[in-house]
């Protein structure tokens, strides 16, 4: 059960009700996360301005931008994102093959690969990725733009894994499958906290 309550409709002010519309208009359905953020609309607002802003991008695909949610959820652990994002990535048109190599911080073709592996290597090194690392991304074909949007998306994913983690929301999506841990993406810093 959530630490947090999730706001019904009976119960939402007008600017939550607004939020909510939104999120329905474009998902389908308010999903247990938007109501749960929608207990303080500024962050709710910030979330879906961030995701907008991002998705209106023009360095990543759509199946590249759920590669990073998958990649960023595995490594912080978080079974609500991992869940919605398996789901997400299924309608962007990953195959579950894909979807299991991005958790893994991997990618089924040398461009996924690189997302993946960028996306997991942020996380990891708490942004400071090698200059091999970039140079490596680059030769995959992405420009500089296509490296801000990792890391915003990074930044976007980071703040609803850890905003699911804390709040333990109720998961209203197909669970994912867990990974066996040697295939997780996340790691462990040297005091043994995980990433």
């Amino acid at each position: 059960m959530s630490r947090l309550p999730q706001i019904q409709d009976n119960q939402a002010t007008s600017q939550q009700a607004g939020l909510f519309a939104a999120a329905k208009s474009k998902l389908g359905k308010v999903p247990n996360m938007v109501r749960v953020l929608g207990n303080s609309p500024a962050a709710l607002r910030g979330y879906f301005e961030l995701s907008g802003a991002l998705g209106a991008g023009e360095g990543l695909t759509a199946q590249q931008r759920e590669i990073v949610a998958l990649a960023v959820g595995e490594a912080n652990g978080c079974e609500y994102c991992l869940a919605a994002h398996s789901t997400l990535g299924k309608l962007s048109g990953l195959a579950p093959e894909a979807i299991e190599a991005a958790r893994r911080g991997d990618g089924l073709d040398d461009a996924n690969r690189a997302v993946a592996r960028l996306a997991t290597q942020i996380v990891q090194s708490r942004g400071r990725v090698a200059d091999s690392e970039l140079e490596a991304f680059r030769a995959a074909g992405f420009g500089d733009d296509a490296i801000a949007e990792v890391v915003g998306h990074v930044a976007l994913n980071i703040y609803t894994n850890y905003f699911n983690n804390l709040a333990e929301v109720d998961v209203d999506f197909p669970a994912a499958a867990p990974l066996e841990p040697s295939h997780a993406a996340g790691a462990t810093c040297n005091s043994g906290c995980s990433v």
